[in-house]
């Protein structure tokens, strides 16, 4: 074989081999790939600032042929997922209507020493504190949020508007000693089963809350120690109340007529501004009560000789008024009365014997500061025991009295008593008038 076709052998064989396609090895691509990564990553976060540049690892340019196995940098926003709370089950859908009222009114409080707010969570509103549940009467196998009772809580909030009046099946709503304002709402009117409610010493004000009248299931009315003011409806004293409290208001007016007819067991007209005289009829229409508080008002006039029919009453109580005449002997008939409070009035005369000695279960009998002029033996006993007080009064002989001046000016103004005839009637026998056996 001759040189010169092995030469063009290896001729053609060089040409086939330069135009073959170079190929790299798997190993040679990821390693370039890596390094172009590292590189391209350092130099762009030499140019940030801080931590500003973009994430490690990420490929900013789409001209770069080698890097096949890379994709363009995304910027990742991290979202950190909540928990969705669980729905709130409750045991009956009317616990449901109600629960929305209740936070609405946590809301509004702006004052809870005691922490009481603490436990209205979750739908167990049945152990709120201070919340009550009991089958409503229209449905046995239901239950409802039936008594609220923040007796003693000291809760303050400006209103209760939108809260007693927004619970559909309450019946007693109770809430002595808190900070409550405003007035009552007339909607409470729409309650079917309130039939007790108290907001007593708390800071309400307004009229007499006329809403009440003409809920003939309401039995129980307690609006003491508040700051109501102007007239107190006469249909409240013959609506069906058991016990009707308003003492320590700011109400003025005449003591109506229509107390004569009234039902009420307890009532308390006490630290008012009730004037003139006290009627003639209010002792029978209260012979039943066990209380009478009529004191530290406007009262004017004399002592009904009707007094003497107040027979169950161990109190009663018309001090610090402007009441004047002697005392009627009916008085003596008060055979229960254990306080018998007549002090800082105007009365005057003796201090009827009858009385001291009729009324044989006296512990306090208040004649201070007024204008009688004598007592006797049986008086005088009690005075020693400690049960009869008469200072300030006009007694010549006794200690602690008005001057003879002061004396002497009260009575150069004559009062005078109408009906003075049956002042020396005693519509009773007394302990002392049984025949000894």
């Amino acid at each position: 074989m001759s040189s010169m076709p092995a030469k063009l052998l290896v001729t053609i064989l060089y040409i086939f081999l330069v135009s073959l396609p170079v190929h790299m090895s798997p190993h040679d691509v990821n390693t370039d790939t890596k390094n172009l990564r590292r590189s391209s990553s350092s130099g762009h976060r030499s140019k940030g600032t801080g931590g500003g540049g973009s994430a490690k690892g990420c490929n900013h340019s789409n001209n770069n042929l080698l890097d096949i196995n890379t994709t363009p940098c995304k910027r990742s926003t991290t979202i950190q997922a909540v928990p969705a709370s669980p729905p709130l089950v409750f045991a009956d859908q009317r616990l449901q209507v109600v629960y929305p009222v209740i936070q609405k009114f946590k809301s509004s409080i702006s004052s809870d020493p005691l922490g009481v707010t603490n436990t209205w969570v979750g739908s167990d509103i049945c152990s709120y504190r201070g919340f009550y549940c009991d089958t409503p009467p229209d449905n046995s196998s239901a239950t409802a949020l039936a008594s609220v009772d923040f007796n003693g809580f000291q809760l303050a909030a400006s209103t209760l508007d939108g809260f007693i009046d927004s619970l559909p099946d309450i019946a007693l709503f109770h809430a002595n000693s808190n900070s409550f304002g405003g007035t009552i709402s007339p909607q409470i009117a729409k309650l079917p089963y309130l039939y007790e409610l108290d907001v007593s010493n708390n800071q309400l004000s307004g009229p007499f809350p006329s809403a009440v009248l003409g809920m003939t299931g309401l039995t129980f009315l307690d609006l003491r120690f508040n700051f109501f003011s102007g007239a107190v409806p006469p249909q409240i004293f013959i609506q069906n109340l058991q016990v009707l409290f308003i003492n320590n208001n700011i109400f003025t007016q005449g003591l109506p007529d229509n107390l004569a007819t009234t039902q009420i067991l307890l009532l308390t007209l006490a630290n008012n501004k009730f004037m003139g005289p006290i009627p003639r009829s209010l002792p029978k229409a209260l012979a039943s009560l066990s209380e009478v508080l009529l004191l530290n008002n406007q009262l004017t006039g004399c002592l009904p000789y009707e007094i003497g029919f107040l027979q169950e009453s161990t109190v009663f109580d018309a001090g610090n008024n402007q009441l004047t005449g002697p005392l009627p002997l009916s008085l003596s008939c008060l055979q229960k009365v254990e306080v018998l409070n007549l002090g800082g009035n105007l009365l005057y005369g003796m201090v009827p014997e009858v009385v001291c000695a009729g009324l044989v279960n006296l512990v306090n009998f208040s004649l201070s500061n007024n204008y009688f002029t004598h007592v006797g033996p049986f008086c005088r006993m009690l005075i020693q025991r400690g049960v009869l007080d008469v200072s300030n009064n006009c007694i010549p002989d006794l200690p602690f009295q008005r001057s003879v001046f002061e004396c002497a000016e009260f009575f150069a103004t004559p009062r005078m008593c109408p009906f003075i005839w049956f002042y020396s009637l005693i519509p009773c026998k007394l302990p002392f008038q049984n025949p000894i056996p």
